[in-house]
């Protein structure tokens, strides 16, 4: 008998899931707690969905200045929408790019915690698995980041790593996507 893989059930899976980074933008990004951190697991996101081929979708609060000039030059070909609820899914833009990529798993990074992310996760945990990258999203005080994944938590939100989010979707080791893959965790 042929060895089958076991099931993925709760696992992230590359082929349903979106990373959508929020509101990564020039003028928020300076007021984060641990900022440094922020930025460096987000780009980890963002590279890693590069090298498996999992789509991103980027957004912008109106006024707020563009998204920062690292995570731009990684995703030339990505078109940050618009936006001017908190929810992200208050933007029809946003809904319709969600809607044609035929994705069930949102994996979600980015700042604001307890504004942005958290209106945009617990709104989508009716129609989505939620997964918001704990160590890749930020709010101004430590205070309101650590307030935010309990209530996205509470709210039927998953809350996961950078490196777990990483792992869950490689799911094995050996291959060549691996080994692309571990020069981002190192």
């Amino acid at each position: 008998m042929a060895s089958r893989r076991p099931g993925r059930a709760g696992l992230i899976g590359k082929e349903d899931a979106v990373l959508v980074v929020i509101d990564m933008q020039e003028r928020l990004f300076p007021a984060m707690a641990d900022k440094e951190k922020l930025l460096e697991n987000v780009m980890r996101l963002v590279r890693f969905s590069k090298v498996v081929g999992m789509p991103v979708l980027l957004t912008e609060q109106e006024k707020l200045g563009s998204t920062l000039a690292e995570i731009m030059e990684e995703l030339k070909e990505v078109q940050p929408v618009s936006k001017v609820d908190f929810n992200c899914f208050g933007s029809e833009a946003f809904v319709e790019k969600t809607a044609r990529l035929h994705r069930k798993t949102l994996l979600l990074a980015g700042i604001e915690a307890h504004i942005c992310v958290a209106q945009t996760a617990l709104h989508a945990v009716a129609g989505f698995t939620v997964h918001v990258v704990g160590d890749a999203v930020a709010s101004r005080s430590s205070h309101n980041h650590r307030i935010a994944l309990d209530r996205m938590m509470q709210g039927g939100v998953i809350v996961t790593s950078t490196e777990m989010a990483i792992y869950e979707i490689l799911g094995r080791a050996g291959t060549d996507t691996f080994r692309q893959v571990l020069k981002l965790v190192k």
